[in-house]
């Protein structure tokens, strides 16, 4: 009697972790370009390690690929509002927040770095008044710290 009491219970465990499993994890959104060559389970475990790398490699070397970019990676995952405006790292739909969010971790890279796809054409559009990209690197700079 013991054994199929613990037999059912382990059996019940199962199936209600099993069913509560989708509920467990947060809903990612589906990115637009093409599959990252690693996969995805490398890129969401290692995805961190690389931006550090990449961060060391521009900033010190100054090697700017934009391939690996972190402009490239917000064009192939941005996430787009009912009016097909990205939306920002404010909202709780970003591709980031998503899971740093769910995973409480702190999510710093937007303090500085522009949370939606743009060109230089659209940092001027956003900084009308700026004649060149450091003046709409300055405006920009000067509206993050108000």
């Amino acid at each position: 009697m013991k054994r199929l009491l613990v037999l059912l219970m382990v059996a019940f465990t199962l199936v209600s972790t099993s069913t509560l499993a989708g509920d467990l994890y947060p809903d990612i959104p589906k990115a637009t370009g093409k599959p990252h060559p690693e996969g995805n389970e490398y890129m969401r475990i290692n995805h961190m390690d690389m931006l550090k790398h990449d961060r060391d490699t521009v900033v010190r070397q100054g090697v700017r690929d934009e391939d690996n970019s972190l402009a490239q990676c917000i064009s192939c995952h941005v996430v787009k509002d009912e009016d097909n405006k990205p939306v920002t790292i404010k909202s709780e739909e970003h591709f980031c927040r998503v899971c740093h969010d769910f995973a409480a971790v702190k999510l710093d890279c937007f303090s500085c770095h522009n949370s939606v796809p743009t060109t230089p054409l659209q940092s001027s559009a956003l900084y009308p008044h700026s004649n060149t990209e450091l003046d709409g690197l300055l405006a920009y700079l000067e509206g993050v710290a108000k």
